[in-house]
């Protein structure tokens, strides 16, 4: 037998055997790595709460109707929220191997009270094997009546947008960073955020697509855990990966579209965010 000792005949040999993918050294236990995920999600999601409790016993104390200045953007983090809540989350979505199955875990899950005060799920949208995945704040009024993100006059200005950038709507997926319309137009609120969180982690999983878009400071500093102002993330290029993903995620974040609306002197930043992601995605596709 012959005995190869230059790299490039060790080389032509792994070529020539079919060899198309380094490997380590020393084995790998992809399980453990999966356990050790699930793992961090439940705790970056208790820490996630515990920073909403904080901020809840910072709040001044309720003032009575006719002293109310009206709503605040951040409520009280309880909600219905537990970290046996969130544990139970991690668990739900870890099992979950398809969209289907996500969803249904969604349906079945009771750990957060939004569900009891809106009118439907708002889960997903698009094909699952998507290339360009987008993940929104929460869902707005038309989305709670229809059960789908992003068909309300944000989501006619979401499909423009994608449109100026040779995008179609059909064919990227979509999707929110909680599931369920908060009440009273707020926003939701940390403990929310977090009980949602693994769910919106394991589906990124699943669809595994090549670039992830954060619309929105709450979904930016949520799946990002990028923190700051959204004005200084947006248009800013970062990776995104969990040990149950087959490649890392160029990611990015992205004004909201209803954000834009109410202010559209920032479109002219959003247009050269938009392309960005363009020049990326015909980077990957080169």
């Amino acid at each position: 037998m012959e005995i190869l000792e230059h790299p490039q005949q060790i080389l032509s040999w792994y070529i020539d055997a079919g060899v198309d993918e380094a490997m380590g050294e020393e084995p790998l236990d992809r399980y453990a790595l999966a356990g050790e995920a699930a793992s961090k999600r439940a705790a970056q999601a208790e820490q996630l709460l515990k920073a909403a409790e904080a901020e809840r016993a910072a709040l001044p104390p309720k003032t009575s109707p006719r002293q109310s200045s009206g709503p605040v953007s951040i409520q009280p983090a309880d909600n219905g929220v537990s970290e046996d809540s969130i544990k139970t989350a991690v668990e739900m979505a870890g099992k979950a191997k398809t969209i289907d199955d996500l969803r249904k875990a969604l349906e079945d899950f009771d750990g957060c009270a939004l569900k009891t005060t809106a009118m439907n799920l708002v889960f997903c949208d698009g094909p699952t094997d998507a290339k360009v995945m987008l993940i929104g704040d929460v869902p707005g009024a038309d989305e709670d009546r229809q059960g789908v993100p992003f068909v309300g006059a944000g989501g006619v200005l979401l499909n423009k947008m994608l449109a100026s950038i040779g995008l179609n709507r059909e064919e990227v997926f979509v999707s929110n960073a909680v599931f369920w319309r908060p009440p009273g137009k707020r926003s939701a609120n940390l403990g929310e955020i977090a009980v949602c969180l693994p769910f919106v982690e394991r589906m990124v999983e699943i669809v595994d697509p090549q670039i992830l878009i954060t619309l929105g400071g709450m979904s930016t500093h949520s799946l990002l855990a990028q923190q700051g102002n959204i004005s200084k993330l947006v248009g800013k290029w970062f990776t995104y990966e969990t040990p149950r993903m087959s490649h890392p995620i160029a990611a990015c974040g992205l004004y909201h579209p209803e954000f834009l609306l109410k202010s559209p002197a920032m479109k002219r930043q959003a247009w050269a965010n938009l392309l960005s992601i363009q020049a990326k995605i015909a980077q990957l596709d080169a």
